[in-house]
């Protein structure tokens, strides 16, 4: 079986907010069948659809109330079959969501769980007594707010969840929940799914005797090390692999909350038969400040020195027997402009910069719907944002324990909130930017005036031109993908410089990632321009100056 994944680009497709075609304002499956000679057109080689199975929304879809039906918001399982099949007609593969960490309580085996403690499905959840004072079990918090624990009359105990009070996480331990999840996977994959993208996969293994969190740092529930990496997460994904992902030509990139660059060796070598990639999220955190009590709500200012050797340093430690995710937006993110650049005045030539130093790096990239077109942050009244991990967070650092001011909290959330990354999909100037007819379920960014699909298509020097020329010379150039990596100004606040070699080529790619003119020099090889983002960037790189937001990819052959 080919390693296909490593020359592809994947395309990451928010379902609810890409494209309705019945007018009810949500995202389905026909809209993005819609859109696929669209997707066509840019060169991408796979989608990474969000989930679209049966779910309550508590949590956007990810929390499953069935996973071998379509949600009727999304479709219909026919237009699952359909869009499989259609993608497949235009050599596109479609990666599914798999959220195995936990279910939605409206999923019929937790129904079963909470009747009694004899029922035969208790064990497929974690449920435990309360402290001798009725409290919760341990002192563990929920990514969502509070704790990760709630107390259930019914049976006098609590269950345990990681995210939302309804998204029970699943006992991984029970041999019957692993073969349920690798039966359900089963399922897709005969009927055409081309592989995985599984959600907080690193969070499947827990310290099943619950130890407290003795350091606090005065928060009542923690976040930490408990979270993820449990004892037996590899044992668990190494079953996976043997029973299901080995029998198909599938890629897998997992979720790897909690997990530095050792863990992810254990993910992706290859010798040890678990997954083909993992994302991380350290290079996603250089805006935020670590150890307060507001979380990731608590930020900085973005500094370009942090994240060039964060990635550098992922580059160099997964080089040999493991493979990298590159990203810098999702559904989880804000858009990458909006936090770590310009998305104003500079917003098309940041919005390459960015795109230029990603897509020359060694790995897969990953495109977010919208940033090929350089959709921007959205700024909004808090009563306009639709994410349960945004109205909790206020609750719980605003009105409740006043760790931050509303202003505070606001100017967090523009910058790094998630519904930043979920309004619709800017198709064009028209209605609710070409996303619905009828009333979308978010508001549409109100720069979609200015920024949109049309009008991308009708400037040749958008850019959406400019990320298909990426994709396309990443299908071209051996050296994208075998290339070793060279860090060039490791200490230089401005500029992102490195150099790609392999036995045929080279490359170098420089980026000033700022509003100033910046001087560089590289006479290393006799380079010439493969690609810039400005119109007259020079031919070679011996001595020149960078105006604000300029990259360029340079080419050497050996």
């Amino acid at each position: 079986m080919a390693d296909w994944w490593k020359k592809a680009v994947v395309y990451q497709i928010y379902p609810r907010s890409f494209k309705d075609s019945n007018g009810d304002g949500f995202g389905d499956l026909n809209g993005v069948i819609e859109k696929l000679d669209y997707l066509r057109n840019l060169g991408i080689d796979a989608l990474w659809l969000s989930p679209v199975y049966q779910s309550p929304q508590k949590d956007n879809g990810y929390d499953i109330s069935d996973y071998r039906k379509i949600d009727p918001r999304f479709g219909t399982n026919e237009d699952m079959y359909r869009l499989l099949e259609e993608a497949h007609l235009r050599g596109i593969k479609i990666v599914m969501d798999l959220v195995v960490n936990h279910t939605s309580d409206q999923h019929f085996w937790f129904q079963e769980s909470r009747k009694s403690k004899e029922n035969p499905y208790r064990d497929y959840y974690f449920w435990r007594d309360p402290k001798p004072d009725g409290s919760e079990p341990n002192n563990w918090g929920s990514h969502f707010s509070g704790s990760a624990w709630t107390f259930d009359q019914r049976t006098g105990q609590y269950y345990l969840h990681y995210f939302a009070r309804e998204q029970p996480d699943l006992n991984w331990e029970n041999e019957k929940v692993r073969r349920e999840v690798y039966d359900l996977m089963r399922f897709w994959m005969d009927k055409g799914v081309d592989g995985w993208r599984m959600d907080v996969i690193g969070g499947i293994s827990k310290f099943t005797d619950f130890p407290d969190y003795k350091e606090t740092g005065g928060q009542k529930y923690v976040i930490g090390k408990y979270h993820a990496n449990g004892p037996r997460l590899h044992e668990f994904i190494q079953e996976m692999n043997r029973e299901v992902l080995s029998k198909y030509d599938c890629m897998t990139v997992g979720e790897a909350n909690g997990s530095n660059i050792e863990d992810a060796k254990k993910y992706t070598d290859p010798r040890r038969h678990e997954l083909n990639m993992v994302f991380s999220f350290d290079h996603m955190d250089v805006d935020r400040q670590k150890g307060t009590p507001a979380g990731g709500w608590a930020l900085k200012p973005f500094d370009l020195i942090e994240l060039k050797k964060i990635l550098s340093d992922w580059q160099r430690e997964l080089a040999e027997n493991a493979w990298n995710t590159l990203y810098f937006e999702n559904h989880d993110q804000g858009r990458v402009i909006s936090r770590y650049g310009n998305d104003t005045t500079y917003r098309v030539e940041c919005a390459k910069a960015f795109a230029t130093i990603l897509h020359g790096l060694k790995g897969t990239p990953y495109v977010y719907q919208g940033e090929e077109i350089g959709m921007v942050n959205c700024d909004y009244d808090l009563k306009d944002y639709d994410d349960l991990a945004i109205h909790n967070a206020f609750h719980e650092l605003v009105v409740e324990n006043k760790i931050l001011t509303k202003d505070e909290f606001m100017n967090a959330v523009r910058r790094v909130g998630r519904d930043n990354a979920r309004t619709p999909m800017q198709w064009n100037d028209g209605m609710n930017a070409g996303f619905t007819g009828g009333t979308p379920w978010l508001k549409v960014n109100p720069r979609y005036k200015e920024i949109n699909v049309s009008q991308a298509l009708n400037d040749p020097n958008s850019i959406f031109y400019y990320y298909k020329e990426l994709i396309r010379l990443r299908h071209t150039h051996d050296v994208f993908t075998e290339g070793s990596y060279e860090l060039l100004l490791p200490d230089d606040s401005h500029i992102f410089a490195y150099i790609r070699r392999c036995e045929s080529e080279s490359l170098l790619i420089v980026a000033n990632i700022s509003e100033c003119e910046e001087h560089f020099e590289d006479q290393t090889e006799e380079w010439k321009l493969l690609l810039s983002n400005y119109k007259d960037s020079p031919l070679s790189p011996g001595n020149m100056t960078l105006r604000p937001y300029e990259a360029a990819i340079y080419h050497h052959i050996l």
